[in-house]
């Protein structure tokens, strides 16, 4: 059972010594005591157990000032833009260290007690023009039991046991296929799916051996320009047209690829400024959503023939611009967070625009329940909105960070939150 301890105290792990800030010891237990509601699935890879920001069996908090509270924070860590992950009752943590080397750190997501650590060279000086953006690590790891895969800025996958920390295997994509550095770093989060492992790295679209990453197979090589190498856009699995595939959206191009040999089964382009395709699709009914930066927001549908061939078909488009935050749907109606700092819902059936925000910050990840958004903005500042395709209605909002990137996560009434330099973790 978890004993909490005053916030001067530390956590011992077998290796390292942990600080960190527990919160009242009945609460605590309260917590320890409460029935997990999800004991099969966990926040353990981009936007969550079906990258999509939305988890029908999730708990949110019913307020943000009272009932959230402060459970234990880690504040002396290097700077990180990849968001936690958890299973098994540890959160995994990624940081930059002196621009020097990438670590690893697992922690206990009741207590905070260090569980283990890694380290690496890991780091990549992005162009002078995106300094501001920082050149510290970007993809959020995948985890499932056995298997934890990170991708390094440079485009290095390394793959670590959950329980130890210890290395499992790692691929250098450019020492070992010999392709270029990408020149904004890896920003791409892998997926696990089997015993596979999707990520645009390497050039390409890549499928990987889980047990030992092995290439597999590579598609839609880009060549070496600033504005088309690389990736931004994280991968998604979804059944289209009655066909399971990954859905991928390149620095120029949305497609579906078949998962035994990454065949382009259909493709679209979507222009983009300088090629920043951003966001992550939203796949539903047959239907493929995605907005581009300097571009427009369409919604497609994919269509398999007779002779089994598929074809992309333009439902709809609109003016609202994606940038960065990649949107959730929740029944007929997305909401977006776009290029000029507003939230728009947009019908799905139509395009049309129901509502309009007032500007809300460069950057904000989402987590919802179906009912609700959980919102984390780049200024630290946390949202509850109502998912309500009427009108904004914002139930409650709270100051928890000075500077967040990281996407947020939420696991068994813990929200846990990636600041700039420091990983705190809520109780509800």
């Amino acid at each position: 059972m978890y004993s909490p301890v005053a916030a001067s105290a530390c956590f011992q792990s077998k290796i390292f010594c942990c600080p960190v800030i527990a919160a009242a010891g009945t609460f605590l237990l309260m917590l320890s005591l409460a029935p997990s509601a999800q004991a099969q699935e966990s926040w353990n890879q981009w936007r969550g157990p079906h990258r999509n920001g939305v988890w029908a069996d999730v708990e949110l908090p019913e307020d943000l000032q009272d009932s959230l509270q402060l459970v234990w924070e880690q504040t002396d860590l290097s700077p990180s833009y990849s968001g936690p992950v958890v299973i098994e009752g540890t959160v995994y943590s990624t940081e930059t260290v002196d621009r020097q080397i990438e670590r690893v750190t697992a922690y206990n997501l009741a207590s905070g007690e260090q569980r283990w650590q890694v380290t690496w060279p890991g780091s990549l000086a992005v162009p002078f023009f995106a300094a501001s953006n920082g050149d510290w690590i970007r993809a959020t790891p995948a985890v499932e039991s056995g298997h934890l895969v990170v991708s390094s800025m440079r485009d290095v996958l390394v793959c670590l046991d959950p329980q130890t920390g210890d290395e499992k295997w790692k691929l250098d994509f450019a020492k070992q296929l010999g392709t270029r550095q990408p020149s904004f770093g890896n920003v791409c989060s892998p997926l696990i799916d089997g015993d596979s492992i999707y990520v645009q790295a390497g050039q390409a679209v890549t499928k990987l051996s889980l047990a030992d990453g092995s290439v597999q197979w590579q598609a839609m090589k880009n060549d070496e320009g600033m504005s088309s190498s690389g990736a931004f856009s994280s991968p998604v699995i979804a059944e289209l047209a009655g066909e399971r595939q990954l859905v991928v959206q390149t620095r120029e191009t949305l497609a579906g690829l078949r998962l035994t040999d990454g065949k382009v089964l259909w493709q679209q382009a979507i222009p983009a400024f300088r090629g920043m395709n951003i966001l992550t699709p939203l796949i539903q009914d047959d239907t493929v959503f995605t907005s581009a930066y300097g571009g427009r927001s369409e919604m497609f549908r994919v269509r398999q023939q007779a002779d089994q061939s598929f074809t992309v078909e333009p439902l709809w488009e609109n003016k609202a611009q994606g940038y960065m935050s990649s949107p959730i749907r929740i029944k007929d109606h997305i909401y977006l967070h776009l290029r000029n700092q507003r939230i728009v819902c947009i019908d799905a059936n139509s395009g049309k625009e129901t509502w309009t925000s007032k500007p809300f910050g460069k950057y904000q990840s989402w987590v919802s329940d179906g009912e609700r958004i959980l919102a984390l903005d780049q200024a630290g500042t946390l949202l509850l909105i109502a998912a309500d395709p009427t009108e904004l209605k914002i139930l409650d909002s709270r100051k928890v960070a000075d500077n967040s990137w990281a996407h947020l996560a939420v696991q068994d009434r813990f929200v846990i939150v990636r600041k700039l330099n420091a990983l705190s973790v809520f109780g509800f």
